[in-house]
């Protein structure tokens, strides 16, 4: 046989017929392994007149490569197939010649292989033959389809973990405001007709009353904190701060009529660190750069760098802190600390649209399994659920679920690796194991498969071998 060809062509007397042909056929044959450009996705050998698939048979001594295929990028079935001719290589020979031996049957074994490729998955093994004459023309041909079904590809079929939310024995809510009372200088006397101060009272006693009157909330404490301005000794300001917030305290239990073992004060002196904040409002701030190089350099010693601010030149720099930036330092904030009371599925419905800061995340969940899922108003809840608890696990697994639904693994991934609750939650590592694998991930989810397995996920313990199988095929 000569390289390159597949043809057999036998030595024989004229007049004789060649083995295992008809009278009818042309006398010369030639015969190779084809296939369709659909068809066949894995290593292949062919044995002619018999065929064979799979890498276990010894004689297999041919060449590597017998067809190409080009295929869509990711997999998916070949849209080309170019055969290849393989010439048999029995014992180092170049050609085969079959001799006659009339009246019994004679084979040729022909064996080819090919590598594996993921396109070859789902694939099937023919044999085609074309029978041409002695001077090479045309005289027939036929095919037969040999293993069908050849190396069906793995479909992993994930596990997901369903987490459900927390339960909240007691709901305990706050809201905390700020109040920027004003005093006559080193005074902590309270003057509510002194500049804004009626207006500030006025909204204090408001926000407690509004919560003393919603009968499903109960205050069970107001904390109320100090704070001072740079200007002056530390020291000084310390009890000045602890004096202003004192005298709030006063107030609201004579005037709001709330009992003192409500009320809780303390007090911080100068708000060195609302300084800092504060100074980002000013970017055209004479002089910035220097005040900042200050605070940098004086954090144990703030008397002597409040002293050296206000050395600062020109004069007008110091003058602009005192009169812009120092004053919404001085403030009392207070915070209302109140628990609410349990709503049924009617009351939170209800709830979901009016107050839904007061339902926890466990009646949220309710309302929305009262709605038929993918419903607006099961979003509606659902979405609500997340505004309000956002670094909930149950939330966060719902949300990237919610994701891969819609085919949008890449925002899965994106929400589960932002959140420093996944590492820490076998189940968050599962669902995020799954997320990589749909966006083509697949050896990044076989170790987070891995780490949530260790954690004791059973489902993550299932995919890391459904990934496995998977990569197996890549």
């Amino acid at each position: 046989m000569q390289p390159g060809l597949g043809v057999c062509r036998e030595n024989r007397k004229e007049g004789e017929l060649p083995a295992g042909h008809r009278s009818d056929e042309p006398c010369g044959t030639e015969k190779r392994p084809q296939r369709r450009p659909d068809d066949g996705r894995r290593s292949e050998r062919c044995a002619y007149p018999n065929a064979t698939y799979g890498g276990a048979d010894p004689r297999a001594g041919f060449p590597r490569r017998a067809a190409r295929g080009g295929v869509p990028s990711g997999g998916g079935r070949a849209q080309r197939f170019e055969s290849v001719e393989l010439p048999p290589r029995h014992d180092g020979q170049e050609e085969v010649v079959i001799r006659r031996r009339n009246g019994k049957e004679q084979t040729y074994d022909y064996a080819a292989s090919l590598p594996y490729e993921r396109w070859m998955l789902d694939g099937r093994v023919e044999l085609r033959e074309e029978v041409h004459g002695c001077v090479n023309c045309a005289a027939g041909g036929s095919e037969e389809e040999l293993m069908p079904g050849v190396l069906p590809e793995f479909i992993p079929r994930y596990g997901f973990a369903t987490i459900l939310p927390e339960p909240e024995p007691v709901k305990v809510r706050a809201e905390t405001r700020t109040a920027r009372l004003q005093f006559r200088q080193d005074s902590y006397k309270i003057l509510p007709d002194f500049k804004d101060n009626r207006a500030e009272l006025d909204e204090v006693s408001n926000s407690i009353l509004l919560v003393k009157q919603n009968e499903d909330v109960k205050i069970t404490g107001i904390y109320i904190s100090g704070y001072a301005s740079p200007e002056g000794s530390m020291a000084h300001n310390l009890v000045l701060s602890e004096n202003r917030a004192k005298a709030l305290a006063e107030y609201i239990g004579r005037h709001d009529d709330i009992p003192s073992d409500l009320l809780h004060v303390e007090w911080h002196g100068e708000d060195w660190a609302g300084f800092v904040r504060a100074l980002d409002n000013y970017p055209q701030l004479q002089g910035l750069d220097r005040i900042r190089e200050l605070i940098a350099k004086y954090p144990d010693n703030q008397d002597y760098c409040e002293l050296e601010i206000r050395k600062l030149e020109p004069a007008e720099i110091y003058a602009r802190l005192l009169n812009e930036v120092y004053p919404p330092l001085r403030r009392n904030e207070y915070k209302i600390e109140y628990n609410v009371r349990n709503f049924n599925l009617e009351e939170a419905r209800r709830m979901v649209s009016e107050r839904p800061d007061l339902l926890s995340l466990q009646e949220m969940y309710k309302v929305a399994g009262s709605y038929e899922k993918g419903s607006a108003d099961y979003e509606r809840v659902m979405e609500t659920a997340a505004r309000y608890f956002p670094e909930e696990p149950a939330v966060l697994n719902d949300r990237a679920l919610d994701a891969l639904g819609r085919d949008d693994a890449a925002a899965a991934v994106g929400m589960l690796e932002g959140s420093g609750l996944t590492e820490k939650n076998p189940s968050l590592l599962n669902t995020l194991g799954v997320a990589y694998a749909r966006s083509g991930e697949m050896h990044e989810a076989e170790r987070t498969f891995r780490r949530a397995a260790e954690q004791g996920s059973d489902e993550a313990r299932r995919n890391l071998e459904q990934i496995r199988q998977v990569i197996d095929q890549l």
